[in-house]
């Protein structure tokens, strides 16, 4: 067996308990007392049996396994649902009904998984969706507790999870100050983004918990400097989503091979 790297008390970040990068964040909530767990966003399907193999080497029991949480429909995050889903069949697979459809359709042009022009082409394949969830719905894990946040502005069916003083923030904002890509085809809303940047900015969360890069203290000014940002690409033609490279994942991939954990 492998000795577990909480970062959180009941709180696993796949990446950095292997000390290297699947893709995105992967979350596994556990509760010790019932041996229930759930993960928050998948990755890629190539990386789904070596992340489940990973969870079996740390002991945690696969028929118990409750969630398999999908924060949105992006490709990065939701591809391997259905290889997860047939590995974990007792989990129930939960989701915005905005991501559903996409889930369920196999969507591959708004959930990225086609880019004719960037050369990006993959399967998408198509998963049910057990359950939907929505704002206020609240998710029972033993003794922890997760508040479902609707925070669209990414995408219009991006979901966020509040447990204690502990926010899974999605895409919303990484510790470099960047956010998920806005992309009108994408179903992207700038002042929706800002309207959910404000709720997190506002909120009792003390650690923010991203969809992408280390997990990191929460501070309202940084946040509203991107909130600031935000507000000026709402008059600017010239936002897209080319960014020739992101020196924040170069950083990550430094922290995950050190087992940098938050402070």
């Amino acid at each position: 067996m492998i000795k577990r790297a909480d970062i959180f008390p009941g709180v696993i970040e796949l990446n950095l308990q292997a000390r290297r990068r699947f893709g995105c964040c992967v979350y596994l909530v556990y509760d010790e007392d019932t041996s229930e767990w759930l993960l928050i966003d998948v990755g890629y399907e190539d990386t789904m049996d070596e992340i489940i193999e990973l969870i079996r080497q740390l002991d945690f029991p696969l028929a118990r396994c409750k969630y398999l949480i999908a924060t949105h429909a992006d490709v990065d995050h939701i591809q391997g649902l259905k290889r997860a889903k047939e590995l974990l069949p007792a989990a129930e697979v939960l989701a915005h009904k905005e991501t559903r459809k996409h889930l369920q359709t196999g969507n591959r042009i708004v959930t990225y998984a086609e880019i004719s022009e960037q050369g990006i082409s993959i399967d998408m394949p198509k998963v049910k969706v057990n359950k939907l969830i929505k704002e206020g719905d609240q998710l029972e894990l033993g003794k922890h507790v997760l508040d479902v946040w609707e925070t669209p502005g990414h995408t219009k069916g991006q979901l966020s999870f509040l447990m204690g003083n502990l926010l899974f923030s999605g895409d919303n904002i990484y510790r470099d100050g960047c956010v998920g890509n806005i992309d009108a085809h994408h179903g992207s809303d700038i002042p929706d983004f800002i309207n959910s940047l404000s709720r997190i900015r506002d909120c009792d969360a003390e650690w923010l918990l991203p969809s992408h890069g280390p997990v990191f203290r929460k501070d309202p000014a940084f946040i509203q400097k991107t909130i600031d940002r935000l507000e000026q690409y709402q008059h600017m033609a010239d936002f897209g989503t080319c960014a020739v490279d992101w020196p924040l994942i170069d950083e990550w991939d430094k922290e995950l091979k050190e087992g940098t954990q938050p402070s």
